[in-house]
């Protein structure tokens, strides 16, 4: 560890990172040993669109299952009450969508709410016992359909939620009997437009995303080892990506804890490292152990590949966080319209030069803001392993 804290103090300390200010105030003195303090959680990173911002075809099938999902839960909870699952937060469906479950990954807070006017408790209860009893595999839980989950294996909550003993919950009778505690205790309603809803609102324990990152901790350490990366650049990624979330989709048409979008990286990783024809199926990218073996294997190909003539190792570091987000074309086009140029430019400047180009400067509003993410969220996780 000692080795990996050197080399983020390097990165951080030639990032030289300037704490964020309002838009109208004046910037304060640059910071160089600390890093950037974000006095709100960060809002959910959303890939960008192709150069030429026509939807891909992974993000036209996405908006399709989004579509058809509002199409149903409209009909049920009205437009206002419309609530969809994303790179933060799961919302899972059933009855015939008017029960759900939404879990809110940064906030630590589970709703289990329901529509139902016939034996609303009753629905209530199923969809809590499906809620905490849920499976760490998101291919047992379709989260576009109204079915209900299969129960199977270790649930994925099991240590981020206890029931009224602070016990944590891993069997059905446990299950049962806290969620029967909730409606007898904690249950509250609401009017909405199509009638009365009915819900509960259960904590998350404090330390609930170290619960989640724990889980993970072989699958990121096999994949570091395997292509030669730190750790906590995997953690820090997955983190700024989902939150530990497996179950992560966005409109962009990515999946799971590292999103990744199948007919880009994914293709990418499927031709360039395993050799074989095809893009990865979101059942395969929903797979935890898969997503972060693709994440990490495209990170590979960033380094190995695309961004191979970047010289100096923190500026490579800085051009494969940003590469991750917004393709190498927009780490490139930050520098000069011509890549082959833009290349030299890149390699002329040191390594905060660099980063104040890829923060300040890029194309993308949103991939600026990501690298100082990802760089914040790799000293933390690396300060807290000392």
């Amino acid at each position: 560890m000692k080795k990996i804290t050197l080399l983020l103090s390097t990165l951080l300390l030639s990032a030289c990172v300037q704490q964020p200010t309002q838009p109208t105030q004046p910037a304060p003195p640059c910071v160089c040993n600390e890093p950037p303090v974000y006095e709100k959680p960060y809002e959910p990173t959303v890939p960008p669109q192709p150069e030429d911002d026509k939807p891909s075809a992974d993000q036209q099938a996405m908006e399709k299952l989004f579509a058809y999902l509002a199409q149903q839960v409209k009909k049920q909870w009205g437009d206002d009450e419309y609530l969809e699952a994303g790179k933060h937060r799961y919302v899972k469906y059933i009855d015939g969508y008017r029960t759900r479950a939404h879990i809110d990954f940064e906030a630590g807070k589970i709703y289990v709410s329901t529509v139902s006017q016939y034996q609303p408790q009753e629905k209530l209860q199923d969809a809590i016992v499906q809620t905490l009893l849920m499976p760490a595999d998101p291919k047992y839980a379709e989260l576009f359909s109204d079915k209900n989950i299969t129960l199977t294996g270790k649930p994925f909550l099991l240590g981020q939620v206890v029931d009224q003993d602070g016990k944590p919950i891993e069997w059905q009778w446990r299950a049962n009997r806290f969620a029967e505690y909730l409606l007898a205790n904690k249950l509250q309603s609401k009017t909405i437009k199509h009638g009365k809803a009915y819900y509960v609102e259960i904590d998350m324990v404090d330390d609930h995303l170290s619960q989640r990152e724990y889980q993970y901790a072989h699958l990121i350490r096999d994949a570091a080892k395997r292509y030669n990366l730190s750790e906590d650049l995997i953690y820090a990624v997955i983190k700024t990506e989902s939150s530990f979330n497996p179950y992560a989709v966005s409109h962009a048409g990515a999946y799971g804890l590292m999103q990744v979008i199948p007919k880009t990286a994914g293709a990418d990783v499927f031709n360039l490292v395993k050799k074989k024809p095809g893009i990865p199926t979101k059942e395969y990218l929903f797979d935890p152990a898969n997503n972060i073996d693709t994440g990490a294997a495209y990170f590979h190909i960033l380094k190995t590949r695309y961004l191979r003539d970047v010289k100096n190792p923190t500026s490579l570091h800085f051009s494969m966080i940003s590469a991750y987000n917004g393709g190498t074309g927009g780490v490139l086009s930050t520098f000069h319209p011509d890549r082959k140029v833009a290349m030299n430019k890149l390699n002329s400047l040191q390594p905060k030069q660099v980063y104040d180009a890829l923060t300040t400067q890029h194309p993308k509003g949103e991939a600026r803001r990501y690298v100082q993410k990802v760089l914040y969220f790799q000293k933390d996780f690396n300060e807290g392993k000392l």
